[in-house]
């Protein structure tokens, strides 16, 4: 399993629209998707996530869940988005991870 994403319409400091992501290689019997973003250079800042329904789709739009985005106090931070695919029961069938620096 794969997630690529691209910060694509995220405006600066906490836009809480998820960025869009592309999926890939999702594991047969994923019926959610569970995402969490960890800004890398502050790890104990809590971004959250959000869960999504998967029917197959091989990209997730802008905005398709909600959470607390990137703003960083200076520079740029690298930030990490984990998806875990999850069956009927909650149970992780598999997780994909990606980075990418903002702004």
């Amino acid at each position: 399993m794969s997630v690529s994403f691209d910060w694509g319409p995220t405006k600066k400091c906490f836009d809480g629209s998820s960025p869009p992501m592309t999926l890939s290689g999702v594991p047969d019997g994923t019926v959610q998707l569970d995402i969490r973003m960890k800004d890398q250079n502050a790890p104990n800042f809590l971004h959250g996530g959000g869960k999504v329904a998967y029917e197959g789709q091989k990209s997730l739009p802008y905005g398709a869940f909600r959470y607390k985005g990137p703003c960083p106090p200076s520079g740029k931070h690298k930030y990490r988005f984990t998806v875990k695919a999850l069956d009927g029961n909650g149970k992780i069938l598999g997780t994909a991870k990606a980075d990418r620096m903002f702004p």
